[in-house]
C-alpha cells in the first residue's frame, strides 16, 4: 500500500464521494458507466459466434477465416490488455477508457462496411486493441473509486456483467441475424458506445497512479505478440497443413523460442510489460491458468455449438440462441450467487465445484447427436452456465487480489488476457481436433454410404464443409442420394464435435485440479484512492 497521501480522491477510510459533490466520480454511477462499455467489448466475445455461419455464406469464407474473425479479435484483446493496463496506468484510466469506446465503436462500425472477409477480420483485429484499453482501465476506475468496503460487491458486479454479457451474446447475435443481418451484429456497438461515450465523459474522473509507468517495454511487446501470433496460427492451419509438416513445427517451434526469449528480457528491463515476480504467488499463478483453461474448454466449444444447431438441427439463428438461454440465465443467475459464495467461503471450493460441474457438462455435451432433444442440450447447457459462473467471477478476487497492490493494473489486464487466449487457443485446438477426425473419417463414412467418389480437387472443400455441419447436396442430386449426403455430413461432424467436447471435458479437469491451489488474496480489500493522485 503506497504510503504517500491520495489527493483529489477520498481517502482510504473516508466512504464514497457524496451525492452532492456531482455526477463526476460518485462509485456507482462509475459503475454504471464502465459496465456499459465492459458489456459492449464481452458481448462481441460471443455474440459473433451465432452469426459466424451467416458471415461464412454471405462472403464465402472458409473454416478458417471464420475462425480468424473470431481469433484475431480474442487475440489482439490478449496481447494487449496488459500493454493497456500501463497504458492506463500511465495516462489516466479515464483517458485510456474513453479512447478505446471510440476506436470500438468506429470499428464496428467499420466491419458493418465491410463486403470482403479480410476487411472484416482486420477492423475485428481493431475492434480486439481498442477493446484492450476498457478492460484494465474499467477495472482501475472501479479500484480508484469505491471505498474498501464496497469494492467486492463492485468488483461482483462488474464480473456479472461480463459474464451475462458474454453468455448472453448468442441470444442477441441469434436476434439481430435474423431479423435484420449479420452486420447489424456490429452496428448496434455504435450507438451504444456514443451512450458510453457520453456517460464517461460526464460521470467517469481522472486518476493516476503515484508510481505510473516512465517508459514502455516495446521489445517485450513485440516478443509477446510474436510468440502468441507463431502458436495461434500453426494451430489454425494444422488441418491444411497436416500435423507433420515441417511449417507447423516451425511455427511451434519458434513460439516457444519467443516465449523464452520474453521470459529473459521481463527479468532485465526496468519495467517490464509482465513482471515475473508477480508469478511468484502460487495463487495468482492457478488463477492465471484457470482461467486459460476455462475460457479454452468454453469458447472453443460454444465455436461449434452455434454451428450444430444451425446447419445440423437447421435452427434459425434466434432458434439456436434461444435454446442457449439455458446457459444465458444460469450465467446470470448464478454469478451473483457465486459471488455471495466466493466471499463467504473463499474462492477455492466455488472456483473447484464449478469446473466440476463444467467438466460434467462437457461430457454430455460430447454425447450429443443428430436426433439429441431439447431436453438433454437444455440440461447440459444449464449445467455449464451454473459451473462458468463462480470462475468468471471470481477470477478477479484471485489473481488482482494475490497481487502486489502496486500491480493491480497489471493483474487486471492478465485476468483479461488469460481468458482470451484461452478463448483463442481453444477455438483453434478444438477446430484443429475437429478437422482432423473429419479428414479421417469422411472417406469412409462416404464410401459406406455408397455415395460416388469425390474428385480429388474437391476433397479438401467437402472436409471444409462438413466440418463446419453443412451438407454440400449440389443440385439436382436425386433425393436419395441427397439424404445419404446430409446423413453422412452430419454424422462425420458430431463425431468430430464429439471428440471436441471429450477434450475440453479434459482440459476442465485440469482446470479444476489447479483450482485447489487459489485463495483469497492479502490485497483484496484494497480500497478507493489507494495510490492514485
Amino acid at each position: 500500500m503506497s504510503s504517500q497521501t491520495p489527493v483529489a480522491v477520498a481517502a482510504p477510510d473516508l466512504p464514497a464521494p457524496e451525492p452532492s459533490k456531482g455526477l463526476r466520480g460518485h462509485p456507482w454511477l462509475t459503475l454504471f458507466s464502465v459496465a456499459i462499455g465492459v458489456m459492449m467489448v464481452a458481448l462481441d466475445g460471443t455474440i459473433v459466434a451465432i452469426a459466424n455461419p451467416a458471415i461464412k455464406k454471405d462472403l464465402g469464407a472458409s473454416l478458417a477465416d471464420v475462425q480468424w474473425i473470431t481469433n484475431g479479435y480474442m487475440l489482439a484483446l490478449a496481447v494487449s490488455l496488459i500493454t493497456a493496463g500501463k497504458l492506463g496506468d500511465r495516462f489516466g484510466h479515464r483517458q485510456t477508457f474513453l479512447v478505446g469506446i471510440l476506436g470500438f465503436a468506429a470499428a464496428s462500425g467499420a466491419i458493418g462496411f465491410s463486403h470482403e472477409v479480410a476487411l472484416v477480420i482486420t477492423f475485428r483485429v481493431l475492434q480486439g486493441l481498442f477493446g484492450a484499453l476498457l478492460m484494465p482501465a474499467a477495472l482501475g476506475l472501479l479500484r480508484a473509486t469505491f471505498p474498501a468496503e464496497k469494492l467486492n460487491m463492485a468488483i461482483g458486479i462488474w464480473g456479472m456483467v461480463i459474464g451475462a454479457s458474454t453468455a448472453g451474446g448468442p441470444i442477441v447475435g441469434g436476434l439481430l441475424v435474423e431479423h435484420v443481418n449479420w452486420q447489424s451484429v456490429f452496428f448496434i456497438n455504435v450507438p451504444v458506445g456514443v451512450l458510453a461515450l457520453v456517460l464517461g465523459l460526464v460521470i467517469l474522473k481522472d486518476h493516476r497512479a503515484v508510481n505510473a509507468p516512465r517508459s514502455f517495454d516495446i521489445p517485450g511487446i513485440v516478443l509477446l505478440s510474436g510468440a502468441m501470433f507463431c502458436l495461434i496460427w500453426p494451430l489454425i492451419k494444422a488441418s491444411e497443413w497436416g500435423w507433420g509438416d515441417m511449417k507447423t513445427w516451425g511455427f511451434l517451434i519458434a513460439a516457444v523460442v519467443l516465449f523464452a526469449l520474453f521470459a529473459v528480457l521481463e527479468t532485465k528491463v526496468r519495467e517490464p510489460l509482465i513482471p515475473l515476480r508477480m508469478f511468484r504467488s502460487l495463487p495468482l499463478t492457478a488463477g492465471t491458468v484457470l482461467m486459460v483453461l476455462m475460457a479454452f474448454a468454453f469458447m472453443g466449444g460454444l465455436f461449434f455449438v452455434t454451428f450444430y444447431l444451425q446447419n445440423v438441427h437447421g435452427m434459425t439463428p434466434v432458434d439456436s440462441g434461444l435454446h442457449l438461454l439455458p446457459l444465458t440465465g444460469m450465467m446470470i443467475v448464478g454469478s451473483p450467487l457465486a459471488g455471495a459464495l466466493i466471499t463467504k467461503l473463499g474462492p477455492r471450493i466455488p472456483l473447484v465445484g464449478g469446473m466440476v460441474l463444467t467438466a460434467v457438462a462437457m461430457y454430455g455435451m460430447s454425447g450429443l447427436d443428430t436426433d439429441s432433444t431439447t431436453g438433454p442440450m437444455s440440461l447440459w447447457f444449464a449445467l455449464l452456465g451454473l459451473g462458468l459462473a463462480p470462475v468468471m467471477v471470481g477470477a478477479t478476487e484471485v489473481i488482482v487480489g494475490n497481487a502486489p497492490l502496486e500491480l493491480s493494473g497489471v493483474a487486471g489486464g492478465l485476468q483479461q488476457a488469460a481468458m482470451q487466449v484461452g478463448g483463442s487457443l481453444g477455438t483453434a485446438v478444438l477446430g484443429a481436433v475437429m478437422a482432423s477426425r473429419v479428414d479421417n473419417e469422411l472417406p469412409d463414412n462416404w464410401k459406406s454410404a455408397g455415395l460416388p467418389p469425390v474428385p480429388p480437387g474437391q476433397a479438401s472443400q467437402l472436409s471444409d464443409a462438413v466440418s463446419a455441419g453443412i451438407a454440400p447436396v449440389p443440385k439436382g442430386t436425386p433425393p436419395a442420394f441427397a439424404q445419404k449426403i446430409v446423413s453422412v455430413a452430419h454424422d462425420t461432424f458430431v463425431s468430430g464435435m464429439g471428440l471436441a467436447f471429450t477434450v475440453a471435458c479434459g482440459v476442465a479437469v485440469v482446470a479444476a485440479l489447479v483450482a485447489v491451489f487459489t485463495k483469497r488474496g492479502a490485497n483484496a480489500e484494497a480500497g478507493a484512492g489507494v495510490g492514485h493522485i
